[in-house]
């Protein structure tokens, strides 16, 4: 079939992104954009809204063109900046799978780590099913999975590239035999399936996916 070129510029509008880490304290914070929309996925660790503000700042990201903030799961390095970002203009993206976990975030912090509570009320919620469609509203073609594992709410932004953003999905290498690791294969297969070629975690360097060690 004949695809128009008005048809193949929107495509080309809609994949083409890139990707800068601004990550601090060993955890990769990852700004996916595409053109001057963002989208932050993981959203630092409590009390450090200096420290991303300044490595947003140094990695040339106006905190302004931050569309959404995704926590890939609701531990306190990977969301701890959450309302926070959201008191700064960021709207805070949540989906179904996550949001009995969001008021379990509290319990884990101590007064001296200088946690903002994060609102409820105020969040954009969206099903699994949804995610493509919010994520082209901002140009980004891809979708948000459901991938328990390293937790039940953990969730990873898949790019119709094969980028995919996994937060602290245990590497395939350490998949054992427990039950936790049956759940994280099953997650990564499903990756697979869907495209997934090459992670963006949520600590240590990018990596091609490969899949070969898991049952």
């Amino acid at each position: 079939m004949r695809v128009s070129h008005k048809a193949y510029r929107l495509k080309l509008a809609i994949s083409a992104v890139t990707i800068v880490n601004v990550g601090y304290r060993s955890t990769n914070y990852w700004v996916v954009s595409a053109g001057t929309s963002r989208l932050l996925v993981d959203l630092g660790w409590p009390g450090t809204m200096g420290t991303m503000r300044a490595n947003l700042d140094r990695m040339g990201v106006p905190l302004k063109e931050i569309r959404y903030g995704l926590a890939t799961h609701y531990h306190i390095d990977h969301a701890g900046l959450a309302q926070d970002l959201k008191l700064a203009g960021v709207p805070l993206l949540v989906l179904e799978p996550q949001v009995g976990a969001i008021p379990l975030m509290k319990g884990s912090t101590k007064p001296a780590d200088h946690f903002t509570d994060i609102t409820t009320h105020d969040n954009v919620v969206i099903s699994v099913a949804d995610s493509r469609a919010v994520l082209e509203r901002i140009s980004i073609a891809g979708e948000i999975l459901h991938t328990p594992g390293h937790s039940d709410d953990s969730v990873s932004l898949l790019l119709d590239d094969g980028f995919v953003f996994t937060g602290d999905l245990i590497h395939p290498r350490l998949i054992g035999e427990d039950a936790a690791s049956a759940t994280a294969a099953a997650s990564w297969r499903m990756l697979q399936e869907r495209g997934a070629t090459r992670v963006y975690p949520g600590h240590g360097p990018a990596h091609s996916l490969n899949l070969q060690t898991l049952r």
